[in-house]
């Protein structure tokens, strides 16, 4: 089972997290901006921290130093974990990265690939993206593993431990492209990408380690 949290501030936009469970096979839904209590991370094979139209560096959300907590968990107890747009940037700032605010994007960008990394493997170049926000400096331990034109850490992993962070969105599609956004399509289309293998990727890694995890006797 994997744990999708929720960190959209407001109710009209939840409709991204809820496509990341819709898209995984086996999957838990939380609203974590609603009540960031410590999950029981023994209880998931899995953990992906969503998308949200807070700011990493906002302070009137308690719940963003609490999320930093349950990164440094995951990381503790080699528990997966995915980070998407917003979640990408909270878990590089949880480990002493920088996030700045830029201009607005909501279409597709073209993404190069650095080094070969399992969660985007298989990933078209053309992804589509809903922020504002950036990773100027990754955090302890980040490595990027994709960037664009103006991005230089538009992809993250952790050198050690099961950690994978994206800027972009890998749940939205053609589906929920008409729900609340400022989406253009640009010069490309949702026929152009395939970024809903980033969470195909993502629980064949986590059934993998929870594979070897039982195989090896772990608790």
């Amino acid at each position: 089972m994997i744990l999708v949290l929720d960190d959209e501030v407001r109710p009209e936009y939840r409709y991204l997290a809820p496509e990341i469970a819709r898209l995984l096979s086996e999957s838990e839904y939380r609203v974590y901006a609603d009540d960031a209590e410590l999950p029981d991370l023994g209880a998931y094979e899995g953990v992906v921290i969503s998308g949200s139209t807070a700011s990493v560096y906002d302070t009137e959300h308690a719940w963003i130093p609490e999320q930093k907590h349950l990164v440094e968990a995951c990381i503790e107890r080699r528990v997966p974990l995915l980070g998407v747009c917003f979640g990408h940037q909270l878990v590089n700032a949880a480990l002493g990265g920088e996030v700045v605010g830029r201009r607005r994007r909501a279409t597709f960008v073209e993404m190069e690939v650095l080094e070969a990394d399992s969660i985007l493997d298989g990933v078209e170049s053309v992804v589509p993206v809903l922020h504002s926000d950036l990773v100027v400096e990754p955090g302890d331990g980040m490595e990027s593993t994709a960037r664009t034109a103006y991005n230089d850490h538009f992809c993250t992993r952790h050198a050690d431990a099961p950690v994978w962070t994206v800027q972009f969105h890998p749940e939205f599609t053609e589906r929920v492209r008409d729900r609340p956004s400022d989406w253009t399509d640009g010069e490309h289309t949702f026929a152009d990408s395939n970024a809903t293998r980033v969470l195909d990727n993502f629980a064949a890694e986590c059934d993998r380690r929870a594979t070897e995890s039982v195989a090896a006797g772990d608790d």
